[in-house]
Formats: C-alpha cells, sequence, structure tokens
C-alpha cells in the first residue's frame, strides 16, 4: 500500500481546523472529536469510510486492555514506527499511563498536530515532548 501525500493529508486536515468538539460527531464545521477528525481526513483521501464505527462512551479508553484504536487503524491505514514519523502521520496517545491508546492527531510539521480536543475542538497545538511521550502509534493514510 502506497502512503498518501503528506501535502494532501494536511490540507484535508487543516480544513477542519476550528470545528467545534463533538462527542463521536464528524462533520466538519459543525462538530468533531478526535477519532471524527481522522475520519474526516479518510473521507477527505478515500471516499466512503470503510465500515461504520459503533457508538463509544467517552471513557470507552479506560475498559478493557486491548488497543481497540491501534487494531483498527492497521485494518486501514499503514502503521510506521514512532521514529520515523513525519508531516500527514496520524498519531495514537496514551493519555493515562498503562491506559489504551485513545486520542489521536495529525502531525503538520514545524513542530504541530491537528487534533480535536475537549472544550477547544480541532485546534493546531505544538507537538511538545509531553505529548511525544504519549506517543503510542503512527500511521500514513494510503494514497
Amino acid at each position: 500500500m502506497t502512503p498518501a501525500d503528506p501535502a494532501r493529508v494536511i490540507a484535508a486536515a487543516l480544513d477542519w481546523l476550528g470545528t467545534p468538539y463533538q462527542h463521536q460527531a464528524s462533520t466538519r464545521g459543525a462538530g468533531c472529536d478526535c477519532l471524527g477528525l481522522a475520519r474526516g481526513v479518510w473521507r477527505a483521501l478515500q471516499g466512503a469510510e470503510p465500515l461504520p464505527i459503533p457508538p463509544y462512551t467517552r471513557d470507552w479508553g479506560e475498559a478493557g486492555g486491548r488497543e481497540v484504536l491501534a487494531e483498527a487503524a492497521r485494518r486501514f491505514l499503514i502503521e510506521v514506527p514512532l521514529a520515523e514519523v513525519g508531516p500527514g502521520a496520524l498519531i495514537l496517545f496514551r493519555m493515562a499511563p498503562h491506559a489504551p491508546a485513545k486520542h489521536c492527531g495529525i502531525l503538520t510539521g514545524r513542530g504541530r498536530f491537528l487534533h480535536a480536543y475537549e472544550g477547544t475542538g480541532v485546534v493546531l497545538h505544538p507537538y511538545t515532548p509531553s505529548w511525544a511521550r504519549r506517543a503510542r502509534f503512527a500511521f500514513l493514510f494510503p494514497g
């Protein structure tokens, strides 16, 4: 599988900038969560989503120990080592020690990433050492 052009991924992601945060949503300009942002970028690059997303609670990542988000990403995206990530990569973050990764964002370059964050919506945020320490998986969108 060939990766998508990072410039296309970033342009598609930046179209979501300013979208308000809304749990389980994926509508540009109206509302999305971090998964909804990734889903929207997928649709911009690939068209229809490959399967429906079942409803999920805000605390879904605290239940069980499976890496549900990473397992799903492996089915449709190209996994790459964290040490090799660059602009356009989708990063999955672990928000609590020993918990599954349950947050995601897209690297845009120049030490920044785009993500949907509760209370702020879709924002560009510095990819600080604190965020880098939380990163657990990296994927590229297919071309």
